[in-house]
């Protein structure tokens, strides 16, 4: 039998206010998370919070694409 699309598949959350304000002078850097979620459960972008090393504060991480 032949194996369609897998259900879980690997995502990359992205922190949005980084993007949203260009990222600080000060900063390096864009914070970026990998993680799995299950295709048939969650059909939508993700969208977690997640601590930003940049921002220094617990933020919102959605999903972008590869």
């Amino acid at each position: 039998m032949a194996k369609g699309k897998e259900v879980r598949i690997t995502v990359i959350l992205e922190c949005t206010s980084c993007v949203r304000n260009g990222v600080n002078k000060a900063s390096t850097g864009i914070s970026r998370y990998i993680t799995q979620k299950n295709r048939h459960n969650t059909p939508n972008r993700l969208e977690l919070r997640k601590f930003c090393p940049y921002c220094h504060k617990h933020t919102i991480h959605g999903e972008i694409k590869k």
